[in-house]
């Protein structure tokens, strides 16, 4: 499992009985978690003190309750990162603190590069691979299917002081902007995708990651460069194994470019403590 341990403005505090108490800047929010099946609180005491809880529904979703008024955002960051944090519908903060394990990987890769990067993020959410890519000099095209959350990554890379690098912003079904840059013959030194279990696009499109996933990645084929860098695939997706990206990969990337297939689990630690959070899966091909 790939850690992310080196985080200052965010840390997981306790965890139990289904729910996480995470520590986002100054904020103290407790949050819902599957993998919490454990009952015992190992710190009691930090549980007394909380901003904000999300509470699940028995009907389906749930909401916040707020026990001190918190602004509409504010920032924490990650190194040179600076991201917009803000409680969201279906407990969301827009940000996945797991995936700096990702970041390090692909700021790392992309500045041993030592040439021009052009980077696809696909299902790009509110940019948190698109600002890590940004901040090592790669060209940057963001495609997501909701305008808000496009509008939510602009905001995070003007706060990171990238606003005026490479980069373009698609507001679109992914599989609909990839067969068009086909088309176009644009091609990408590397390619990210962080696709949900189950979704819709921005014309009603509908993606189910079982059914949807291996044609995506065969399509994106059609996009890489001649000389590709990376391709990163991140999953939530519920009894999907690592392994199964892996697979993947080695069918179709690995299978044209060679190269070196990893996959795993992303997690997060929590402090003062020998415990870990996994948090979801990856699979990685670099050259």
């Amino acid at each position: 499992m790939l850690v992310a341990n080196e985080w200052q403005d965010y840390k997981i505090i306790d965890m139990a009985n289904g729910q996480k108490l995470e520590k986002w800047g100054k904020k103290i929010l407790s949050r819902p978690d599957p993998q919490i099946i454990w009952k015992n609180k190992s710190f009691p005491e930090k549980w007394k003190n909380i901003d904000a809880i999300y509470n699940r529904s028995k009907t389906g979703g749930g909401s916040w309750k707020y026990n001190t008024k918190l602004p509409n955002n504010w920032q924490i960051k990650y190194k040179n990162l600076t991201f917009n944090i803000k409680p969201m519908g279906f407990k969301h903060t827009g940000l996945f603190p797991e995936q700096a394990v990702n970041w390090d990987w692909m700021m790392k890769k992309i500045r041993l590069a030592k040439r021009e990067i052009k980077v696809l993020n696909l299902f790009a959410y509110t940019g948190g691979a698109t600002v890590a890519c940004l901040s090592e000099g790669a060209s940057v095209c963001h495609v997501d299917s909701s305008k808000g959350m496009v509008s939510w990554a602009k905001e995070n890379v003007a706060s990171s002081g990238f606003a005026n690098r490479k980069i373009r912003y698609i507001v679109d079904d992914v599989n609909k902007f990839v067969s068009r840059e086909i088309r176009r013959r644009n091609t990408y030194d590397a390619i990210i995708m962080d696709p949900p279990s189950y979704g819709r696009g921005a014309k009603g499109e509908v993606w189910q990651f079982e059914n949807d996933i291996y044609d995506l990645v065969e399509l994106c084929l059609k996009v890489l460069s001649d000389k590709p860098l990376f391709f990163l695939i991140n999953s939530y997706t519920t009894g999907i194994s690592s392994t199964v990206l892996a697979n993947i990969l080695n069918l179709t990337v690995g299978k044209k470019y060679r190269g070196k297939v990893t996959s795993g689990e992303v997690g997060l630690p929590m402090e003062n403590s020998n415990l870990i959070l996994p948090c979801g899966i990856y699979g990685r091909w670099e050259e």
